[in-house]
């Protein structure tokens, strides 16, 4: 029999186990479980070196997965970021992206994305142009609205370079006032590919920056619950150069999130080739438990819309006809 490292006892496991769903302690060795049951069961575990935790019974429940998340993507710029998720009104909201944008050094952006919307606050308004360069006159603002818009200062404007010349790309529009200028609202319309090229404008931290970011993500999906994630690629997103930090904290034994990633093709009308020089280079499960591929990315989910014919029950003359449902 295995010798635990660990043992916690005298708790409330939920175990997800339907033949047992409740234990009251588990016995942990080299980061796996050895044993969860009955704290006699799991004391069996126990040697010299056992590190034991009396739980007081506290309940305990398994990590939590995500499995649709952008953390190899999201933890290069997780230090750049300014959240407004919670934050009760926009003036409370304006007021963190002023000092925000005090402390953010030249030439980085203040990067307001997801998490947020403007029924959380007060004014039950999202903030206006007018306010975003009020507040940070001089540093670059992008405020990401759900997948729909984005807002960028004057000082984020001149960066990005849109002007009254800049024609609109596809899938986007660059809102313009009366005499044609970028007013600093970008709309997707009919997709969010202009909100990503844009941000991706912005500089990126330097390497060991990144690596702190990436750690610093992760610590606060473990805050939330979170142990595993799937990776689901994404646009802007090279392999391997993008994953150099993600592999390079693996390689340290210092991922705290277990993570199965997904490739994501980046070239439009190149997919094939994107995806034949993925094979030959990674195969499906390379890596080990805590970090590993997963295959390719989230463009190859579809769904079907299928016509099912659905007769009422005729009640009066009056029934409506039949009707389709998609």
């Amino acid at each position: 029999m295995s010798n635990a490292d660990l043992i916690l006892f005298n708790g409330k496991l939920h175990t997800v186990d339907s033949e047992r769903p409740q234990a009251t302690a588990v016995a942990i060795a080299d980061g796996k479980f050895l044993a969860v049951g009955s704290d006699a069961e799991v004391m069996a575990y126990r040697d010299g070196s056992s590190r034991l935790v009396d739980l007081n019974r506290r309940t305990v429940i398994p990590g939590l997965n995500d499995s649709h998340l952008h953390l190899i993507r999201g933890g290069l710029n997780y230090n750049l970021e300014l959240r407004w998720e919670g934050v009760p009104s926009l003036s409370d909201a304006l007021e963190m992206l002023r000092l925000q944008a005090q402390r953010t050094p030249s030439p980085q952006w203040v990067r307001v994305v997801g998490g947020w919307n403007e029924f959380q606050f007060a004014e039950r308004r999202m903030p206006t142009l007018e306010e975003l360069n009020k507040a940070a006159p001089d540093t670059p603002v992008f405020v990401l609205h759900l997948y729909d818009r984005a807002l960028l200062n004057r000082a984020a404007l001149r960066v990005v370079g849109y002007t009254k010349d800049t024609p609109n790309p596809p899938g986007g529009e660059i809102v313009r006032d009366g005499n044609g200028e970028p007013t600093g609202m970008l709309i997707a319309r009919p997709n969010a590919m202009i909100l990503y090229a844009t941000l991706a404008k912005g500089p990126k931290l330097p390497l060991e920056y990144q690596v702190n970011s990436t750690r610093q993500f992760m610590r606060e999906l473990n805050r939330l619950g979170l142990t595993s994630v799937i990776d689901a690629g994404g646009g802007f997103q090279n392999y391997p150069d993008d994953y150099q930090v993600i592999q390079q904290l693996a390689d340290a034994d210092q991922l705290t999130v277990r993570i199965a990633y997904n490739l994501f093709t980046q070239k439009p009308k190149e997919e094939l080739a994107d995806f034949r020089n993925w094979t030959s280079s990674v195969t499906y499960g390379q890596g080990t438990d805590f970090l590993r591929h997963n295959g390719a990315g989230e463009m190859l989910e579809h769904f079907y819309l299928i016509p099912i014919h659905i007769r009422l029950p005729r009640s009066s003359a009056c029934s409506p006809a039949p009707r389709t449902a998609r």
